[in-house]
């Protein structure tokens, strides 16, 4: 609920939060209406101008690195978009094959007017592949930018899906970092894991290892238990050793832009950069307005 708020917030300050408080001045037609909402929207022109700045400096000063070789840290990958598992996920209501979907779900009322009446987007990871090697990226609490948009009326209701669909070309900045599957394996915790585990179902444990079958087991029976435990758990450790290092990109830990697009980095580099002189334009043209406002009070 939280990253959509944010998401929300975002849209509202990078598209009509201005047009708004033109609006309201206007329907105020008093000076200190103006200058109120003149001086809230240089404040968030400012603040906008400032993210799209941010985030114009994160595609243009990041270079795009190979899975195979990319440092721990913040990196840029570029690649195409493949299901983490054999079942594919299927957006919301259209029911298509995808990687990642987001959905609404509106409502007309009375007045012919839009409510939106439901709302929510998919979790699920998916894998990057650059042709060295392969990435998970865990969507979770990412910016996310597609060009795939569709809308339909049905029974009443509008709805909206944004998708990510599987074999895009996907460009990723976010935090990498590589999990040794061998070194995390904690050999002591999964012993004590497995034990846990069968002593859930006595009768079971009772019937492998109760040799004298008086019910209960004793010292050597329960030494026994150990020893099978600690078998399986060698396996166990054996697999892990046979399988390849795990790589995982999703949201840095400091403030820095974590955004999942199948639109190409030089396009979202021309995106923020508009944005951010769009937000400069419109700063100056508050404080000229507020100029102007003050100088006509002065009159």
């Amino acid at each position: 609920m939280l990253v959509s708020l944010r998401r929300e917030y975002a849209k509202l300050v990078t598209s009509g939060a201005q047009l708004l408080l033109l609006f309201i001045g206007l329907h105020l037609e008093t000076r200190n209406g103006w200058l109120i909402c003149l001086a809230i929207i240089a404040i968030i022109s400012i603040v906008a101008w400032l993210t799209a700045l941010q985030k114009l400096r994160a595609v243009r000063d990041t270079p795009t690195s190979k899975i195979a070789s990319a440092a721990q840290g913040y990196v840029e990958l570029v690649g195409n978009g493949i299901p983490l598992s054999d079942t594919a996920l299927l957006s919301k209501h259209s029911l298509l094959p995808c990687l990642w979907y987001r959905y609404t779900v509106e409502q007309q009322d009375s007045e012919k007017n839009w409510k939106t009446i439901e709302r929510g987007e998919s979790t699920d990871s998916f894998v990057l592949r650059d042709g060295t090697g392969e990435c998970v990226v865990d969507v979770e609490q990412a910016e996310i930018l597609t060009k795939y948009r569709d809308q339909w009326v049905k029974n009443g209701h509008r709805y909206t899906e944004w998708k990510l669909l599987q074999l895009d070309n996907l460009y990723v900045i976010g935090q990498f970092r590589t999990k040794n599957c061998t070194l995390e394996f904690d050999s002591k915790a999964e012993l004590n894991a497995l034990l846990a585990e069968w002593k859930k179902d006595t009768p079971a444990l009772h019937k492998r290892f109760d040799l004298n079958n008086d019910g209960e087991l004793d010292m050597d029976e329960w030494l026994l238990a150990r020893q099978a435990a600690k078998r399986e758990v060698r396996k166990m450790m054996g697999v892990a050793h046979a399988q390849a290092d795990l790589n995982i990109i999703g949201k840095p830990r400091d403030a820095k832009l974590f955004l999942i697009s199948n639109i190409s980095s030089e396009k979202l580099s021309r995106r923020y950069f508009f944005w951010s002189w769009a937000h400069v334009v419109i700063f100056f043209g508050s404080l000229v307005g507020i100029s102007w406002v003050a100088q006509q009070a002065a009159l």
